[in-house]
């Protein structure tokens, strides 16, 4: 046991970059709610496709960038109308499906600023989709007057790279794109599957919970106590 706790004290102070996911790590998620609120558009099959990791059908195809945000908004305009909805509008689709994204506490933000000034080089690396991105996930960053940009080193996302998590080469992308030394590189992310993926590829993975021991704030400050920051 001894032995094992030093082999886990000496990698995680050996960790210059550290890998963040947004939703489930940074940002809190409550898939329930945008389901409610498909539903009742007409996607009645929103639970089915609509996963809390990994997406199915004009979902996954969005995440994955085969399909753009026009295209998606029509085909879950089909399925409302073939299920016998009138046709909802882009506004009400993209209100419901951004009601996955609950809140950006203010603290990770401070910490993601606090990350950098310690000498870590943070990235994101996410499954995340246009919708999202280039709406609630922009205007939540612009809480201290900045922009998603001035947190981060790089953002690697899911739907501008063409796959997701838990395909390892969307890890393998963030390494090779910032030159990255995977065994000084942690990545911190809520699914068990992507932490073994990226495990795979040479990095090393948390998964991050929900309690106050094992969110994001906490690791986080787990690794700065590597450096000495307070």
């Amino acid at each position: 046991m001894e032995n094992q706790e030093k082999t886990e004290k000496h990698w995680i102070e050996g960790i210059e970059n550290v890998v963040y996911d947004l939703g489930g790590v940074v940002i809190d998620l409550d898939r329930s709610q945008a389901v409610e609120g498909l539903k009742a558009l007409g996607i009645v099959e929103a639970d089915r496709l609509l996963d809390q990791y990994e997406q199915k059908g004009p979902f996954l195809a969005l995440e994955t960038g085969r399909i753009k945000t026009g295209p998606f908004f029509d085909e879950l305009r089909g399925i409302a109308v073939a299920n016998g909805y009138p046709a909802p509008t882009d506004t009400q689709l993209a209100e419901a499906f951004n009601r996955f994204l609950v809140r950006l506490p203010k603290e990770r933000l401070e910490m993601l600023r606090r990350m950098r000034m310690a000498g870590f080089r943070i990235f994101v690396l996410s499954n995340t989709n246009p919708v999202m991105y280039n709406s609630w996930i922009d205007d939540a960053f612009h809480a201290e007057g900045g922009t998603i940009n001035d947190y981060f080193d790089g953002i690697v996302a899911s739907f501008q790279e063409g796959t997701c998590k838990p395909d390892p080469t969307i890890f393998e992308t963030v390494m090779r794109r910032y030159g990255l030394n995977p065994s000084r590189t942690l990545m911190l992310d809520d699914s068990a599957a992507n932490c073994r993926a990226a495990a795979s590829t040479g990095m090393h993975a948390l998964q991050v919970g929900s309690t106050p021991e094992t969110d994001m704030l906490a690791i986080s400050d787990l690794l700065l106590s590597t450096r000495g920051a307070e």
